[in-house]
Parts: structure tokens; C-alpha cells; sequence
């Protein structure tokens, strides 16, 4: 049997192979069109489970298939195994973009809604149908049939272009190195830096430190290097990545926007941020502009204060007259450290990885009551993954899930979660284990010594492991609209969620100890790390704003049309973002996998809008206690369980009791009012 069509839970992902792809999806597709054809034709009476519990067990066979497929791609690429699935492509494209375009299965769906039992049916099912018709509606089931074949057409060249872009990224990242053999080249690295810069020249033969653009080594290089001539060769070829040459993206980003506009007309939208928001929280593009528009003028003399501030100091202290992008991280640590006497650096022996996964799993025992165990599972694609089972407080196996912890060149960079299983109902009324997988690229560990993590890679950890639990602690029945399928919106809520604890005395006692002694942050060093916690977050919100505000006029402004470069474009955009307007014209877009190869085109400013959601949430730990399990449990109940069977708005309302507070993200993020205001 082909592998990538395996049913079991613990899937053989040792043995896919590239020559499994295109063959497995292929055989995938064809029993799920045959599935179809018998919806769409069958005679019998229309139940919800011969029709929309049917059309939903086949097309989840197709997705199962290629998000096995599509994970291995990103954290075991090989140039076979993008061949084989960039020829299987077009195959799950053309299966996922004309199932909604279907008017015979349109037409069974909509019988279906007509009939007694669909208006009999119980509140999560009448969900899901309402849902499902939408769905029809907004892909273009009711246009004529010239137009139902062109949003076809789109569908597919859209998917193939995000494949392109997300592979094109990841060999441009891969490409740059920067090789260093003298010592006073690494002046103001810490050791760990170095320790890794080492290790990584060797896996390539070569003397000396080698740092590449992967997370862990491009940040801690820019942020403690003190030769600017090689913070600036790091950051403009991170800043330009995919940009120019054979690796270049630029024509798959106009090419994407000019579809993404195509479609949206099709379909009779605006734009396409209308067509993407109008199933989100906040409703359509103009709202979403709104939004970002307030908080940006909110934000703003914060991050005024900031950049004055550190002007005054680079000037000053550094000797530096004049701030450039290659500066910033830089200056903020040195003003971090001369403000607060605090070096980021002295934090990570407290942050050993194993230790750090024990207290995230006990935060998670004491507020939800679920047990974390680590098991055997030898069927990974690589020997860091580790495979881990979670059971709640009764021994119920709730679900298991995949971990892929550290940087290499076959994976992309940045941090994640997916879903593999949603579990189906049992007999007893239980549902059967969901399956999940969370991948960061933390700093791997060195020879003999345990990984040990920065306070933000911590973070980092425990953001992805919200996703997580929200999938693990599902309790609806229908995958579709179960764990992390909800909105754009409000998934990240329970991620940015979790990641208060990293910041909490209480929390961290639990897990940040001291790497060879075991002793606990010393007090001194927590009342750095938390004064610290609101430092330059005037610049982290507006560096947010920036993404969130080039997304959404790339959506809703800019004309294809016009042989305007969207490069250029969105540059100009982001003028107002930086210091000198000039120093945001580079390559940018080129690497902007979010909304170019994932799920966030015209969604970007989600981060911010779930942050001020959960912000607010989270005061209700702040008074009923940090791991008060009657809240923990009310939590969980209102919002993890609920996947998209209730509207998020509504779940929010069902925990706090109220609509949400706006001001509770700017309390928290930027506390008093900046000097002037």
C-alpha cells in the first residue's frame, strides 16, 4: 500500500517517499471524485450523512494525503521530492477547486437544506450546512459557466505560484553564508553564537564560523555584532532574499496579485480582502484598514519616543550618528542592556530545552488538567522529531503529536502548527485521539549539552503549543469545523494566549532553572526580564502594523493593471514605518511567505486584532489567579473545545462575560503614556 495513503494514526512518515507522492494523490483524488459523482447523482432520500457528511469524509481523504505530502516538503525538501509534488499539484489543485464549482453537488447540498431533517438538525451540524452553502456561494457555484471555469483556473495556478514562491524563499535562504575566519570578526558575539557558527562551518568542511540567514544564527548575529560593514552584508541579504537573479519571486507576486484581483471580481467583490474577510471576525477590508489605521495612530507616539530615544543613545553611546535598519536590533540590545543592566545572553542557562518542555506541559496540566507523555515513535522523517501522547485528567487519550524542534537546510524557517487527524466520534460518545505536529527552528544543542533556548524562542515554544492544545482539546465532531478551524482571526488567540506564562515568576519557577546548577532566575535577573517586557514594544507593534498595513493595500489598492511594480508599491507603503523612508525600499515582499505561500494574504493584521483579544482574556487570570483551574477549565471550555461550532464573538462573550476591551492590548504591550503625549 502506498504509504501516503496509510489510515494509521501514527503515520509511516519513514517510509514516503517522493515516488509515493503523485501516484498516492492521484489514487486519493479519484476515490474521492467517484465519492462526488454518487453525492451529486444519487436518488435515494438526502440525509446529512449521505451528502454532507460524505462530501466531507472524501475530501478530508485528499487532504490527508497532501498535508502529508505538503509537511514533508517543508522540513524535508529534496529537489525529488519537489519534482514529485509539483507534478501532483495540478492533480489536488484542479479535485480542490472544482469541488465547490460542482452544480451537481451544489444542487444535492442545497436539496439537502430544504428537507425537514436539515431543519431539524442540532446546532453544530445546521452550522456546518450554513457553513458548507456559503462556501458554494463564495467560489463561484452560482456564475455562468465560462466564469466557474476561470475561478477553476485560478485556483490551481494559485496553488501551484505559493508552492514556487515557499520553495524559491527556501533556496534563497539557504544560498547565503557568510564564512568567517578571523576572530575579531565575531566582536560582541556571545559564545553560544559562536559555538553554533563553529559547528555549522564544520557541517560544511570549512574552517572558522559560518552564519547563514536560518532564525537563530541571522538574529543573534544582528543583534550583538558589533562590526556594522557585516551586520549590513546580513541584513540586506536577508532583506533581499528571492528578490533578484535566478531566485527571484518578484514575478510570482505580481503574477499572485493579478489572480487574487481576477478572482475576487469573478466572484463579485470589491477586492480580494473583502472576499477573504467577509467569513472573518471583523467582517471586510475596510474594517481591517480601520483597525490597523486606529492603533497605528495609537502606537504611534510610543514608537516616536522609542526611536528618539535610541537615536540619542546610538549617537551617544555607540557612535553611531545616524540609525540604519542594520543598527536596530543592535542599538536595542545595547540600550536593553545599559537601561536594565540586562543581557538577553544570560537568560538562555535558564532556558535548557528539556526543562522548558516540562513546565510547559505542567502550565498546561495545572490550567487544563492534560498530562503530556513522550513515546517511542521511530516513523519520523528525521531523529530530532519527537512523538508525545495527551491524555486528560480521567486517562483519556486526547490526542498525540509530532515535534520538530531545530533548524536544518531541507526545512523552511519560522515556526508552526498543523493539524494531521481530527478524531472521529466513538461509541461511548467520546471522540477518538486528534493527531498534530508543532515545528520551531530554536537553537539546536551543542555536542554533549542540552539545547538552550532564548527567552523568545520560549515564547516562541509555548505560542505554537497553543495552537496545539486548541486542536488536542477539540470536542466537536466535525472535522471541518473542529480545533483550528475557525477564523483567520481568532486562531491565534489560544496561541498568543499561552504565551503569557513565559513572562509570569510563577510560571517560570516551574521550568527556568539553571542549566548546570538547577538554581531558579535570580530575582535581580526576573525584574530585568520583566521590566524589559515592555521595552521598543512601540517598535514590535508598529514592525507589526507595517506587515499587517503592506498586506492589506496589496489587497484592497494596488492595480495590477497599472504596470506598477507591487515591489515598489508596497515600499512605499511602508515609508511611514521607518525612520528614513528610503530604508524601506528593498526586497521585503520577496520573503513575505505569510501572504505569498501561507494562509494569511489580506488576514495579516489577525496577529494584532487576536492579540487584543487575548490581552484581554488574560485578565481574568491576572485576577483570578495565574493557574486558577476553575478559570483554566472555563477557558477551555468556551473557546478550545468549540473549534468554529459557535461564532468566535460569541465564545469570546461566553468566558469574559462582555464584548472585548480594545485598551487591553495597549495596557499590556505599552503600559504608561511616552514623555509629551
Amino acid at each position: 500500500m502506498n504509504p501516503l495513503l496509510s489510515r494509521d494514526f501514527r503515520m509511516p512518515f519513514d517510509q514516503v517517499k517522493p515516488e509515493h507522492v503523485l501516484p498516492g494523490i492521484e489514487e486519493a483524488v479519484k476515490g474521492a471524485q467517484e465519492e462526488v459523482e454518487r453525492i451529486a447523482g444519487a436518488s435515494a432520500e438526502r440525509t446529512y450523512e449521505n451528502t454532507v457528511a460524505a462530501l466531507d469524509a472524501a475530501v478530508e481523504r485528499v487532504e490527508r494525503a497532501v498535508t502529508i505530502a505538503a509537511h514533508l516538503m517543508s522540513v524535508a525538501n529534496s529537489p525529488e521530492l519537489r519534482e514529485a509534488y509539483g507534478e501532483a499539484i495540478p492533480v489536488f489543485s484542479a479535485f480542490f477547486a472544482q469541488l465547490p464549482l460542482n452544480l451537481g453537488l451544489y444542487r444535492a447540498v442545497r436539496e439537502y437544506a430544504e428537507t425537514p431533517g436539515a431543519q431539524e438538525l442540532d446546532p453544530v451540524r445546521a452550522r456546518r450546512l450554513e457553513k458548507l452553502l456559503d462556501e458554494f456561494r463564495r467560489s463561484g457555484a452560482e456564475l455562468p459557466d465560462a466564469e466557474r471555469a476561470r475561478v477553476q483556473e485560478i485556483q490551481t495556478e494559485l496553488q501551484s505560484l505559493a508552492t514556487d514562491f515557499s520553495n524559491t524563499l527556501l533556496d534563497a535562504t539557504n544560498a547565503f553564508e557568510l564564512h568567517l575566519t578571523e576572530e575579531d570578526d565575531l566582536a560582541g558575539l556571545p559564545g553560544s553564537a559562536r559555538s553554533q557558527a563553529r559547528a555549522a562551518a564544520q557541517e560544511k568542511g570549512l574552517e572558522g564560523w559560518r552564519f547563514t540567514l536560518h532564525g537563530p544564527s541571522y538574529l543573534a548575529f544582528m543583534r550583538n555584532s558589533e562590526r556594522r560593514d557585516l551586520r549590513r552584508r546580513m541584513y540586506e541579504a536577508y532583506s533581499n532574499r528571492a528578490s533578484g537573479g535566478e531566485l527571484d519571486n518578484r514575478p510570482r507576486i505580481a503574477r499572485i496579485l493579478a489572480l487574487r484581483r481576477e478572482l475576487a471580481g469573478l466572484l463579485g467583490y470589491r477586492d480580494f480582502a473583502d472576499l477573504r474577510l467577509e467569513t472573518n471576525m471583523i467582517g471586510d477590508g475596510t474594517r481591517a484598514t480601520e483597525f490597523e489605521r486606529d492603533l497605528y495612530q495609537k502606537t504611534l507616539p510610543y514608537w516616536q519616543a522609542e526611536m528618539d530615544e535610541l537615536q540619542q543613545f546610538a549617537r551617544s553611546e555607540l557612535g553611531l550618528d545616524e540609525l540604519r535598519p542594520w543598527d536596530l536590533s543592535f542599538a536595542m540590545e545595547r540600550l536593553q542592556r545599559s537601561r536594565f543592566e540586562f543581557d538577553s545572553e544570560e537568560l538562555r542557562p535558564y532556558f535548557p530545552l528539556p526543562r522548558v518542555l516540562e513546565g510547559l506541559f505542567e502550565v498546561c496540566r495545572r490550567l487544563f488538567g492534560i498530562t503530556v507523555t513522550e513515546v517511542p515513535n521511530e516513523a519520523v522523517w528525521h531523529e530530532d522529531v519527537r512523538y508525545y501522547e495527551m491524555h486528560s485528567q480521567d486517562g483519556r487519550h486526547l490526542g498525540s503529536f509530532y515535534a520538530d524542534y531545530y533548524p536544518r537546510e531541507p526545512k523552511r524557517g519560522g515556526a508552526w502548527m498543523n493539524s494531521f487527524i481530527s478524531g472521529e466520534p466513538q461509541p461511548d460518545g467520546t471522540l477518538a485521539p486528534h493527531l498534530g505536529l508543532i515545528v520551531t527552528n530554536s537553537t539546536p544543542p551543542e555536542e554533549g549539552k542540552p539545547a538552550l533556548l532564548t527567552h523568545r524562542e520560549v515564547q516562541t515554544l509555548f505560542h505554537e503549543f497553543g495552537h496545539l492544545i486548541h486542536h488536542l482539546l477539540s470536542e466537536v465532531e466535525l472535522p471541518a469545523i473542529a480545533g483550528t478551524n475557525v477564523p483567520r482571526d481568532w486562531v491565534e488567540v489560544p496561541s498568543q494566549f499561552l504565551e503569557n506564562w513565559t513572562w509570569e515568576r510563577e510560571a517560570l519557577d516551574l521550568f527556568a532553572r539553571h542549566v548546570d546548577t538547577g538554581e531558579p532566575i535570580p530575582e535581580e535577573l526576573f525584574r530585568k526580564l520583566h521590566a524589559s517586557r515592555t521595552f521598543m514594544e512601540g517598535y514590535a507593534q508598529m514592525r507589526q502594523l507595517s506587515f499587517g498595513t503592506v498586506d492589506l493595500a496589496l489587497h484592497i489598492d494596488f492595480d495590477p493593471e497599472s504596470g506598477e511594480d507591487p515591489l515598489e508599491f508596497g515600499n512605499r507603503v511602508r515609508e511611514r514605518f521607518h525612520l528614513r523612508p528610503e530604508d524601506a525600499h528593498d526586497g521585503f515582499l520577496c520573503g513575505f511567505g505569510h501572504i505569498f505561500s501561507s494562509g494569511y494574504a489580506a488576514s495579516y493584521y489577525s496577529y494584532k486584532w487576536s492579540e487584543m483579544l487575548e490581552a484581554d482574556v488574560f485578565t481574568r487570570f491576572r485576577e483570578n489567579g495565574l493557574f486558577d483551574r476553575e478559570t483554566g477549565q472555563r477557558f477551555a471550555q468556551s473557546i478550545l473545545t468549540k473549534g468554529d461550532s459557535i461564532d468566535p464573538a460569541q465564545q469570546f462573550r461566553d468566558f469574559m462575560g462582555r464584548d472585548p476591551d480594545p485598551e487591553a492590548l495597549l495596557r499590556r504591550n505599552l503600559g504608561a503614556q511616552p514623555v509629551g503625549s
